[in-house]
C-alpha cells in the first residue's frame, strides 16, 4: 500500500482509502476486472461504497495513466493495473482475462504512414491485441478433439 501512496502523491492525486483499495484489488489480480468485479470485492471492506464511486475512481486513475482501460469485444469496460512503466502494449486473453505485456510498438512506422499517406499527425495511440493465451488455446483445441 505504501508504494500506492507514493505513486498517487507523485501524480498529485488524493490518496483515499477507497482509491488505495481499488489499486490493491487490481494489483492482487493478474487479470483485468470490471468495475462490478471490483465493487463486489470492496463491499465487505467499505459499507458505504457505491458502484458510481468505483467508476469515478477508476476513471480518475485511468485518466492519470495509473491503470489501463481494456477494450473488450463484449463492449464492457475493464481495468488492469500494470507495473510496467516503459511504453508497451498488451495482449488480452478474452477467455481467462490474463493480460501480457508486449514490448513492441510500431508507433514510428504508423506516424510515417499517417504523415505521408493522409497528411495527418498522430497525437496518441492505443494498441491492444485480443486473443487466446497459450493455456486457453490448448484447452480449446483439446475440447475440439
Amino acid at each position: 500500500m505504501a508504494d500506492f501512496n507514493e505513486l498517487l502523491k507523485r501524480l498529485k492525486l488524493k490518496s483515499t482509502p477507497k482509491r488505495l483499495a481499488i489499486l490493491e484489488v487490481l494489483d492482487e489480480e493478474h487479470v483485468y476486472l470490471s468495475p462490478e468485479d471490483i465493487w463486489t470485492r470492496l463491499k465487505s471492506r467499505f459499507r458505504s461504497i457505491g458502484l458510481p464511486t468505483v467508476y469515478r475512481n477508476l476513471e480518475d486513475l485511468h485518466s492519470n495513466s495509473v491503470i489501463s482501460r481494456i477494450i473488450h469485444p463484449d463492449r464492457k469496460l475493464y481495468y488492469y493495473f500494470c507495473r510496467n512503466l516503459k511504453h508497451h502494449h498488451h495482449f488480452i486473453c478474452v477467455s481467462c482475462r490474463k493480460v501480457e505485456d508486449i514490448d513492441f510498438c510500431a508507433e514510428k512506422q504508423i506516424e510515417r504512414l499517417v504523415e505521408h499517406g493522409i497528411k495527418g499527425r498522430v497525437l496518441s495511440h492505443i494498441m491492444q491485441i485480443n486473443g487466446l493465451c497459450g493455456t486457453c488455446l490448448t484447452k480449446e483445441v483439446q475440447l475440439a478433439n
